[in-house]
């Protein structure tokens, strides 16, 4: 049995998600078909050896300003209509996933990512796995479909992992694209999925890093969150992340070690929805991230302790807190906020 505030918090999510699900579901399909304006990261060697536009580069994944924003579009639609699909204009949605995700698109992409991957490491990939693991535990027609043309993109995003993390020395900890931990808790779920059809090198690898860089952490400096351009929380990232690898005994023990001050609110930064002065400006509008971020953090730690912790009311508190500051501000504004932010909403809600 869930606590009081836990059950408040998962009603409050549930309630939500059926009120956005139709306007999260609206942004995401526009975004997908949103060639303009975007972000390509290109290294030149010689003269003349510039990139070509988006949809040439990237023939699915070329909206939403970015490659991986645009993943995590895809990976929405399919959330949502995995979850919500009585609300959701379906029909829409799935026409408009079956024109981008065809077979010799996605076999396209899966080649361009071969030679243009670094630049998504690992936040890219982890998203991509994850919109593997959507529709690879879909029962659903179209879904079984979409996910025979991923297996090639997903193949080559399994074999980057595989080869980057063993030679991976140090984690990167800050909270943006480079989070070491976020990338590899995305992945997880495809993980175990590829470890139990009997490819477990993957899981393997994700395990081996997270606690050879994490295993024995202590102490967090979680006070000093957060950061000016932040949207993932460094702290809250790390914690998801083992709380979905350690055993189910482990982690409170490894939790009080990580962050002690927890069950006194502390450190009080971490507890409080960061303020965001200017949607327009697009690393101050990544706090929006960063609050439904916390909410979705927070949401998976509590779930994963056991039910006498004394943590579990503060924790759902602060999931509730950070989502109602945020749950809003994800359509209607800036595009600097309104390419990308769905995503973590539904991960929240979903």
């Amino acid at each position: 049995m869930t606590t009081t505030a836990m059950w408040q918090e998962g009603r409050r999510r549930a309630e939500w998600l059926d009120g956005y699900a139709a306007e999260y579901a609206r942004v995401a399909n526009t975004n997908i078909h949103r060639e303009f304006p975007n972000s390509i990261t290109s290294l030149m060697r010689e003269p003349g050896d510039a990139p070509d536009r988006p949809s040439r580069i990237h023939p699915v994944f070329f909206g939403s300003f970015d490659w991986h924003s645009c993943v995590e579009m895809h990976w929405v639609l399919v959330r949502l209509l995995r979850s919500t699909p009585g609300g959701l204009p379906s029909d829409a949605i799935r026409s408009s996933l079956d024109a981008l995700l065809t077979e010799p698109a996605l076999a396209g992409e899966a080649a361009t990512f071969r030679v243009r991957s670094a630049h998504t490491r690992p936040y890219g990939w982890g998203w991509a796995l994850a919109l593997a693991h959507e529709l690879g535990t879909w029962a659903d027609p179209d879904g079984r479909r979409w996910s025979a043309y991923f297996a090639p993109l997903a193949e080559a995003v399994v074999e980057a992992f595989v080869e980057w993390l063993p030679k991976a020395t140090y984690p990167v900890r800050h909270g943006l694209h480079g989070n070491s931990a976020f990338g590899m808790a995305r992945a997880l779920p495809y993980a175990r999925a590829r470890a139990a059809d009997g490819e477990p090198a993957l899981l393997e690898a994700i395990a081996g890093a997270a606690q050879r860089w994490f295993g024995t952490d202590a102490g967090y400096p979680a006070a000093w969150e957060p950061s000016g351009t932040d949207f993932l929380s460094p702290a809250l990232t790390e914690a998801e992340l083992m709380a979905d690898l350690l055993a189910e005994a482990d982690f409170p023990m490894w939790l009080d070690r990580f962050l002690p001050g927890l069950a006194a609110g502390e450190p009080a930064t971490l507890f409080s929805p960061a303020v965001v002065s200017d949607d327009s400006d697009g690393m101050i509008a990544h706090l929006h991230g960063l609050n439904l971020h916390r909410a979705w953090g927070w949401r998976r730690i509590a779930e994963s302790l056991p039910e006498a912790d004394p943590r579990l009311d503060l924790l759902a508190e602060a999931a509730a807190r950070h989502a109602e500051a945020e749950l809003g501000n994800v359509s209607g504004g800036d595009y600097a906020v309104e390419h990308w932010l769905v995503a973590y909403a539904v991960l929240y809600l979903s």
